[in-house]
């Protein structure tokens, strides 16, 4: 009987000993962040692009700080944030795509590139460089100045998402 008690005062020792050791991090919004980090700064994304929509550094800007604000509790902060992206707008052009008879496009592709530079003051080891890029298709009966305003906002969202799952959840 001492033998069996023993065996299992020791099972229970060993038992929370490990659920203690053992953490577990789960997020609803996919955040994965250490708990050191405590803010962010989001910089101004230049339009570098050959082809300049006026308005697209602003909204994508906006964007990503608004995911940001929606997805985690950090604090946005104006400079030297814990984390911090920066960069700038790449690439903004309009392909065709889907060539038909006669050499016509029956759909065009908006494609809108950023260069981002990640850092993470808490974790160097997960700064990094990188390029993205995220596209819409549109039917080429329209012209571009019909579709840009609604299509610009759906790339602007994939880029934001995109950028969020490479930082924030390490996906």
């Amino acid at each position: 009987m001492t033998k069996r008690l023993m065996f299992i005062i020791v099972a229970l020792f060993v038992t929370s000993v490990f659920f203690a050791a053992c953490k577990i991090n789960y997020s609803f919004t996919g955040a994965n962040l250490s708990p050191a980090v405590r803010s962010y700064t989001v910089y101004y994304f230049p339009n570098r692009a050959r082809l300049i929509n006026p308005t697209l550094s602003q909204t994508f800007t906006e964007d990503l700080k608004e995911k940001l604000r929606r997805q985690t509790s950090l604090v946005e902060l104006s400079e030297n944030g814990d984390i911090e992206f920066e960069g700038q707008i790449t690439g903004y052009e309009v392909r065709p795509m889907s060539i038909q008879k006669d050499d016509l496009a029956a759909k065009n592709r908006l494609t809108i590139s950023v260069k981002l530079k990640y850092t993470n003051s808490k974790s160097p080891e997960e700064n990094f460089e990188r390029s993205f890029s995220a596209y819409e298709d549109f039917d080429s009966t329209l012209s571009i100045s019909d579709v840009e305003e609604e299509l610009t906002q759906l790339i602007v969202i994939k880029l934001a998402e995109d950028i969020f799952n490479a930082t924030i959840a390490n996906w």
